[in-house]
């Protein structure tokens, strides 16, 4: 089961983290991902983190301003979201990867087999 939660409204310029505790089960040896959707929108990769936390990916509208990171001991995937735009104002999901050890894909949703619930982000102008 993953929990996201952190998200909120804020103002253009400012910043939030998301977190997304996973239990249950551990997902240390698994990719992560969030993903978002904004109103009217199909939804989209945001960003993903291989494994052990070394290579991390990011679509290029928030590459330099959102940060992925995670802590495999206490089996939760974050989101540094930093210079917030109001085209961010989205509902965020995180996401583990159906397969340990395995990272190429990871852009895509079907790589992915176990969703949070999302948490909306508000970013006002």
């Amino acid at each position: 089961q993953l929990q996201a939660s952190g998200g909120g409204l804020v103002q253009a310029g400012n910043s939030l983290s998301l977190s997304c505790k996973a239990s249950g089960r551990t997902f240390s040896n698994y990719s992560m991902g969030w993903f978002r959707r904004a109103p009217g929108k199909e939804r989209e990769f945001v960003a993903a983190i291989r494994w052990r936390g070394v290579s991390k990916d990011y679509a290029e509208d928030v590459k330099g301003r959102f940060t992925i990171s995670r802590d495999n001991a206490k089996n939760t995937l974050y989101l540094r979201m930093d210079s917030l735009k109001p085209e961010d104002t989205a509902v965020y999901y995180c996401a583990v990867a159906s397969r340990p050890y395995v990272h190429s894909g990871s852009r895509t949703s079907s790589f992915y087999d176990y969703w949070g619930q999302g948490t909306l982000v508000t970013v006002s102008s």
